[in-house]
């Protein structure tokens, strides 16, 4: 393999690692902060990338549907947390288990009814549709590379309020110890309503910037859910920064996997989640029990 083909892997395997994080990002808030193991957070990306075929198909703007998708999926976080989340605080995961199998079902019942099994397909930005010539038989498109710029963005912006702000402090206190937290007077019940819809919006933001390149269509996501899992248990539950690693990490291990390992590329994550569970047992970032 020539050094263009090995970047443009590289390259695949970040953006694909980028898009990971931002859905283990959301999975490793609500699991760190609320302790709740939600089944269902790949229902949300699902959730995302058809919200924005339904809204770009009737207002023919991307854009439109990516800050549509975002709003309604954060005001779905909200209200589920309100009638249904909250009361699983503190109970035991059995409970957290099936409710959230219990919303998946759910979910995947009102995609069945509003869209049925067809695959859908959603068009990018006019100007980012072009691709890159790297060689004369080779090029890259642009779109993947506006994910990568977009993702970082994202990415920046959620270590810049969890490390630099009130909110983020709190969210810090209540995933270092929450009951002195509570004790200390910070209003956790609405802190956890809006961790929880963030969450769900994270889930949802993925979903939609991956729609114009993967399609939309029943079933994206149970791989999306299995690897979500595979980041938070590898960068450390609770950890944000881990999860960014370890999602880069399982990106480039699957992209890499599929050319020069293909007959093993679908084990190949779990693989190097084994190898660094064995290293370090908590996580990459995750703190050692005491």
């Amino acid at each position: 393999m020539d050094l263009v083909s090995l970047a443009v892997q590289l390259l695949n395997g970040v953006q694909y690692g980028l898009v990971l994080f931002l859905v283990a990002s959301g999975l490793t808030l609500v699991f760190g902060i609320l302790g709740v193991i939600n089944l269902a957070h790949g229902a949300f990306y699902m959730l995302g990338a058809y919200l924005t075929y339904w809204i770009s198909a009737y207002t023919g703007s991307f854009w439109l549907a990516l800050a549509g998708g975002v709003a309604i999926a954060f005001a779905i976080g909200l209200l589920l947390e309100e009638i249904f989340v909250k009361r699983l605080y503190g109970r035991d995961h059995l409970a957290q288990v099936l409710l959230s199998f219990g919303l998946i079902l759910v979910l995947d019942e009102m995609r069945h009814i509003l869209f049925g099994k067809d695959v859908h397909s959603v068009a990018a930005p006019a100007f980012l549709q072009g691709s890159i010539r790297l060689t004369e038989v080779l090029s890259y498109p642009v779109y993947r590379l506006a994910i990568c710029a977009f993702c970082l963005a994202v990415a920046a912006a959620i270590f810049f309020v969890i490390q630099k702000t009130r909110i983020g402090m709190i969210i810090r206190a209540g995933a270092e110890n929450r009951d002195m937290a509570r004790a200390l007077g910070i209003p956790f019940d609405l802190v956890n309503r809006y961790v929880f819809a963030a969450g769900i919006a994270l889930a949802a933001l993925a979903g939609i910037v991956v729609a114009p390149i993967s399609t939309v269509f029943p079933g994206m996501d149970n791989q999306m859910l299995i690897l979500s899992f595979v980041v938070v248990v590898l960068g450390g539950i609770g950890s944000v920064a881990g999860a960014a690693i370890g999602a880069l990490l399982i990106g480039i291990t699957d992209s890499f996997g599929k050319v020069f390992f293909p007959s093993v590329s679908s084990i190949s994550v779990y693989l190097v989640m084994a190898a660094v569970l064995l290293w370090r047992p908590n996580g990459i970032l995750g703190q050692r029990e005491v």
